[in-house]
């Protein structure tokens, strides 16, 4: 097993020295170790990919579908992107200049922020928030804001944003929104964009909409923001939650094609192209799996309703999740802000994995995410081995 010559160890990039592993996947290791432990840390939908979206993608193995594609994605899969953007979403992207398909919409994260975002630029980032956007932005150079929104009903508002520019001044760039939320499961409703998009739209500044959730909501309407700003939005998204297809990493981007080309560039350095089989089942997806997510939606508010009511039941304060497959719930008084403690205690001693809320930002503080995406056995489970953890540690008060 060789070891890094001496001479080498200080010569890391120090932007990737200073920022720490993935709070979520970081956690997630740790429980894992614990024998017969239930996880519910990872946002992974335990539910198959469509058949008809395997099949497609078996086709193309088998008709040797297996060459390097534009840099951009097929513009099969392109135009499938574009028409159901247009049903759904209410908006046009022009297949051949303003959508690239790429390596999950991690990817696309990382090709946007670091191809718009300069040395020194702050991006506002309303927190609790997926804990991947802080260090995007700061290895790109700039700062993220964290805006902590868990005074205001998990959302940011028009108002305090305003506040938050007049405070950071002119450096601000972008403001990074992601809904349904990850770690809440809140929804933005559209009064609430509208005023953020004026917001934005008179401090001349991006948005960065990361809506890979918005096939999944519960009773309530998604308004994308690429139909409020078009201009300003460079939207993204992709399959991996709407279609369980986590391991296709098939996702891309959307915008303006003055960004878009300039992002590209970025893209086909990082990865040249994506692969030939998941655009191929991407292809069927876009084409032919509008109703896919509308049964997968079944099954997650069923379980979200179920997993809702035990957490109430054992006196559990919760964000009432609109949307996603997570829930936010507050840890127990005696624990004061200590997520982190009340996450070990619950691993070791009821055999449950939840994530932390510190590793959503400053907005997470005291809180716990769930995630629901697991099956009805592991779900059902979870509950039966909290109540009782619930119950002593409420009895030592």
């Amino acid at each position: 097993m060789p070891t890094l010559a001496k001479d080498l160890n200080e010569t890391v990039n120090p932007r990737v020295a200073a920022i720490s592993p993935s709070g979520i996947r970081s956690f997630d290791a740790h429980v894992s170790k614990i024998p017969g432990i239930v996880k519910l840390t990872i946002g992974e939908p335990d539910l198959n990919v469509p058949e008809h979206v395997k099949q497609a993608a078996v086709q193309s193995i088998v008709e040797n579908d297996s060459h390097y594609t534009s840099n951009r994605g097929k513009i099969e899969l392109r135009k499938a992107i574009s028409g159901y953007l247009e049903r759904t979403r209410g908006v046009h992207y022009d297949p051949e200049t303003e959508i690239v398909a790429t390596v999950g919409a991690t990817e696309a994260l990382a090709a946007t922020i670091f191809s718009l975002i300069n040395e020194g630029d702050k991006v506002i980032i309303p927190t609790p928030a997926f804990s991947l956007y802080f260090p995007l932005v700061s290895l790109a150079g700039g700062t993220p804001v964290q805006v902590d929104v868990s005074e205001d009903d998990f959302v940011l508002t028009p108002e305090l944003l305003e506040n938050v520019l007049k405070k950071e001044g002119p450096a601000v760039k972008a403001v990074l929104l992601n809904y349904p939320v990850n770690p809440t499961g809140r929804e933005y409703p559209r009064e609430v964009l509208e005023g953020l998009a004026k917001v934005i739209a008179d401090h001349h500044l991006y948005v960065f909409a990361d809506e890979i959730y918005s096939d999944l909501v519960y009773g309530v309407e998604h308004t994308s923001m690429a139909t409020l700003l078009p201009d300003r939005t460079i939207f993204i998204s992709g399959l991996s939650k709407s279609h369980a297809m986590t391991g296709y990493r098939m996702g891309y981007f959307a915008g303006p094609k003055e960004a878009i080309d300039n992002i590209t560039k970025l893209h086909s350095f990082l990865v040249t192209s994506i692969t030939d089989s998941t655009q191929a089942a991407a292809i069927e997806a876009y084409t032919n799996g509008d109703e896919d997510p509308v049964k997968a939606r079944a099954i997650y508010q069923k379980r979200r309703d179920y997993v809702l009511k035990s957490l109430n039941d054992m006196g559990i304060e919760t964000v009432p999740p609109q949307g996603a497959f997570y829930i936010f719930a507050k840890i127990p008084a005696s624990y004061g802000t200590d997520d982190m403690q009340f996450a070990l205690d619950l691993a070791k001693e009821a055999q449950v994995g939840v994530t932390p809320g510190n590793a959503f930002g400053a907005g997470g503080a005291g809180w716990v995410r769930l995630s629901y995406a697991a099956s009805d056995e592991d779900l059902h489970t979870a509950m039966e081995r909290m109540k009782p953890f619930i119950e002593k540690v409420n009895a030592k008060n």
